[in-house]
């Protein structure tokens, strides 16, 4: 027997009613603002209309879209709808077409500008997945106890590779050092260890124990 399907939220019906918050009302506003004014342009590019549209803010500011003008679209309102046909139609012609070129663009415009807000939330959200997959970039307040540990064991292994490799180079440029002629003997230049290697020279003097709070390219130094 199949089970239900749940509804996604894009099929969930959402209640229409007062937004409580004074922040949340006002981005509200503002977005829901936009959407009308696109809409009522588009009404006015697609079909010839005139629409004018005035709103007023929850904090009182009024504002307002028209076309050809708000002043042309009340005044034929209040005129009974022939006074300002017979002057939009008859006077100004070339005032039309240019308010409606200037609709055509700022629909255009508004159309851009969404575009360029998603693909801003898009590189959000290809730099928060990339933080996430290099943890070690963190701060060392942000990390948890798993990936301090795996940091602590990256630098002893570091630590330890390095002290290493310089124990090999001072090996190696030892053969090359030349000893001194003691006193009355021949006066050939012998080659050999000038001292005997101290195994544990580099680990307290080239690579000194500054705890885990260097960086040698994990993470980033701690507080001093």
């Amino acid at each position: 027997m199949s089970s239900k399907r749940k509804p996604s939220m894009g099929r969930q019906k959402i209640e229409i009613k007062r937004i409580e918050k004074q922040n949340a009302r006002q981005v509200a506003f503002s977005k829901r603002r936009v959407g009308l004014f696109k809409k009522a342009s588009e009404l006015c590019t697609l079909c010839a209309a005139e629409t004018a549209v005035i709103v007023f803010s929850p904090a009182g500011k009024s504002y307002s879209f028209g076309h050809p003008s708000i002043d042309t679209v009340v005044d034929r309102y209040l005129s009974g709808g022939n006074y300002a046909s017979q002057n939009v139609n008859g006077i100004h012609p070339h005032v039309r077409a240019h308010v409606g070129e200037l609709n055509r663009q700022y629909t255009k415009a508004l159309n851009e500008l969404e575009a360029e807000k998603k693909r801003g939330m898009e590189l959000k959200k290809v730099r928060r997945d990339s933080r996430n997959q290099h943890w070690w970039e963190k701060p060392i307040e942000e990390l948890g106890l798993q990936e301090l540990e795996q940091l602590k064991a990256a630098m002893d292994k570091l630590k330890v590779n390095v002290a290493d490799r310089a124990d090999e180079l001072l090996i190696k440029d030892s053969h090359f050092m030349p000893t001194a002629d003691p006193i009355g003997t021949s006066s050939t230049i012998q080659h050999g260890y000038p001292f005997e290697p101290n195994p544990n020279y580099l680990h307290t003097s080239v690579v000194p124990n500054h705890g885990y709070g260097y960086g040698f390219g994990f993470g980033r130094p701690g507080p001093s």
